[in-house]
């Protein structure tokens, strides 16, 4: 399938989306005109590939996703800089976490090669709606769902597999500046064994009740500690975790529990590429909390594709609230995040080979195969 035609059916002339204002993007408000979409049988493989209009997908009541959460997902950007190129950052990795997910999932693998063209294609088509304001871009969701009509547990016999688009602005209110979190000391968000490690539509469910408990009381994101012992740190909300601790970047390790992110692996290889000194190592929360009082933690970020970089100003623990780096952006957080998005819109050196520019690209030939 990853070498058959993707067929082209465009909007309507004057059915086109209202473009929203670039200055009020947020987040996953807004979507483009057009998505990407196959389906998977076991006799037939991926086949029937088209780029559609936006609109309902075609799914049956009874589809097990529906009623069992067989769904898997990614989440990646598109860049437009100043000299409007566009690029697409680390899509292979992306392509490669899809997989992993979906067979912990029992689902049907969509290949790079399927997965990079419907993703360019989905790009490609609302090109124009690439933002090229500073600090947006156009998010990209690739969704894999069981479509199979059937009510009964077991892995699906069909399977959907499509990409949306949509230009979003920075995830938090507050950008690249400090946020305050809390550590959710009554949920878990995963255990070894779990679904921890995969990009599932249930991951993000089971966290609502606690973000909304902590949304009620002033904080922007959930701190998750381990479920076995409540005492290591895990992820933020949406995002992986670091500290810098006495020059030292650490990172609590992949174990089963956390998802591997890319912007993780971006961070642990351009630190490294810098000199500092990069651990994977559990961080107790205890040594997070004493080390924003004694100094010797001198800064805490997320890691993730929405945010990129989200600095931490403050954590609550157990009544307890500590201030990091007098609640200001530290100068790795910073200098990570004016380095990654440089690289992603090709406004930088990129040694790593993490780019790749599409503008050049044709539509047309990206669907033929």
């Amino acid at each position: 399938m990853s070498e058959a035609r993707i067929s082209i059916r465009r909007v309507r002339k004057g059915f086109e989306r209202a473009r929203p204002d670039p200055k009020k993007l947020g987040f996953g408000r807004y979507f483009s005109d057009h998505y990407v979409v196959c389906e998977w049988t076991r006799t037939r493989g991926w086949h029937d590939a088209r780029l559609l209009p936006l609109g309902p997908l075609p799914l049956e009541p009874s589809a097990a996703v529906l009623h069992y959460g067989q769904e898997t997902f990614e989440g990646l950007k598109a860049y437009r800089n100043s000299r409007d190129q566009l690029f697409l950052f680390r899509w292979q990795k992306n392509a490669a976490r899809l997989r992993a997910s979906a067979e912990r999932l029992v689902m049907a693998s969509v290949d790079e090669s399927l997965f990079g063209r419907m993703v360019k294609a989905a790009v490609l088509a609302d090109r124009d709606w690439v933002p090229k304001d500073p600090g947006c871009s156009l998010y990209i969701r690739p969704n894999l769902i069981s479509s199979d009509p059937f009510l009964g547990v077991h892995a699906g016999e069909e399977y959907t597999f499509y990409v949306m688009t949509g230009p979003v602005g920075a995830y938090f209110p507050e950008g690249v500046n400090p946020v305050r979190i809390k550590v959710e000391e009554e949920d878990v968000r995963a255990v070894r064994g779990g679904l921890g490690a995969a990009k599932t539509a249930a991951n993000y469910a089971h966290s609502l009740r606690a973000q909304a408990r902590a949304a009620k009381e002033g904080f922007t994101q959930v701190l998750w500690l381990d479920a076995l012992e409540r005492r290591w740190v895990e992820e933020v909300g949406t995002m992986n975790m670091a500290f810098v601790v006495k020059d030292e970047l650490v990172t609590p390790p992949l174990g089963g529990t956390i998802l591997p992110g890319v912007t993780r692996d971006s961070v642990l290889e351009l630190a490294r590429s810098w000199g500092m000194k990069v651990t994977e190592r559990p961080i107790a929360i205890d040594e997070v909390i004493e080390g924003a009082e004694t100094g010797a933690l001198q800064e805490a970020f997320g890691m993730g594709t929405a945010a990129v970089i989200a600095p931490v100003g403050k954590i609550s623990y157990k009544g307890r609230e500590v201030t990091i780096n007098r609640f200001e952006t530290g100068p790795v957080a910073r200098r990570l995040y004016d380095t990654i998005t440089k690289i992603q819109l090709g406004d930088l050196e990129d040694p790593f080979g993490w780019v790749e520019r599409i503008d050049q690209l044709d539509l047309e030939q990206i669907c033929k195969g």
